[in-house]
């Protein structure tokens, strides 16, 4: 083979490896791109149709908010296939004690701001996402007549209350301490669907609690409204908590508690507008 022709076949292997690279190249970036859209597959869809990540969220609540939770639950996981929401309720001290002990959880509502803001360094930043008033438990038909607050002071009434420390019971004191009312409850209850239980059972006269908790028990309690003048706004703020291990779907939820769609089901139970 002559000196020529073997230059040239030289000459043509080098020009076929520098053509291929940039070809192996191009196939490779092509793998890149269509990992890199796969992976952004398996995470869209490891997403609820609305956006919010699933997750199986806890979420620890006030117990007056037990009814109306449990149906804002549902439309939730409604809008959102695939999350899945466990509501733990109990009065505000109880839930700020699990909190401060490390219960494992996801969100945390209270019944007053003052329980939330003893958590700053646990939770995110919260929102009210609700508001509510105090009315008197009666037995229904109202058997005692109690008409007002006034009468709640008559020692031959057995009335309940909310023990301080509870957001009601807290509530319960400022109203009855403003119009310079001594009541001496026979008991006084670790959350408000206690004392409302208390009222049911037929162990209470009457009983302070909130509007929406007496709604709840319509067929064995009547409800004596308090005047506005004489009232308190329980306030309900809602935020994230900071131990979450599902801290962006944690906090989705409790965005969704000041939706439209959240804020009918508040309302539809009797919770006033925040």
């Amino acid at each position: 083979m002559s000196p020529l022709i073997t230059r040239r076949r030289a000459a043509a292997a080098v020009l076929t490896t520098a053509l291929l690279i940039p070809l192996a190249a191009c196939g490779d970036s092509g793998s890149d791109q269509a990992k890199g859209k796969d992976k952004d597959s398996g995470s869209k869809a490891a997403s609820s149709a609305s956006g919010a990540p699933k997750a199986d969220l806890t979420v620890l609540a006030a117990a007056s908010l037990t009814d109306v939770f449990k149906e804002a639950g549902a439309a939730y996981e409604k809008e959102n296939p695939g999350t899945r929401v466990t509501f733990s309720f109990a009065g505000s001290q109880e839930l700020a004690a699990q909190v401060k002990q490390g219960a494992p959880a996801d969100a945390l509502v209270t019944a007053d701001t003052r329980t939330m803001d003893g958590l700053t360094g646990e939770t995110g930043t919260p929102a009210v996402i609700a508001k509510n008033r105090l009315v008197i438990a009666v037995g229904e038909g109202n058997p005692e007549k109690v008409e007002n607050l006034e009468d709640l002071s008559d020692a031959k009434l057995k009335v309940v209350l909310a023990a301080p420390e509870v957001p009601v019971g807290r509530y319960s004191k400022q109203i009855l301490d403003a119009q310079k009312i001594a009541v001496k409850p026979v008991s006084q209850e670790p959350n408000v669907r206690a004392v409302l239980s208390k009222v049911e059972l037929g162990e209470a006269d009457a009983g302070i609690v909130y509007k929406t908790d007496a709604a709840t028990a319509t067929d064995k309690v009547d409800a004596i409204d308090i005047p506005d003048a004489e009232n308190a706004v329980a306030s309900y703020p809602a935020a994230t908590l900071k131990g979450s291990k599902h801290s962006e779907a944690a906090a989705a939820f409790v965005a969704w508690l000041s939706t439209p769609a959240a804020q009918k089901i508040l309302q539809g139970a009797g919770f006033q507008q925040p």
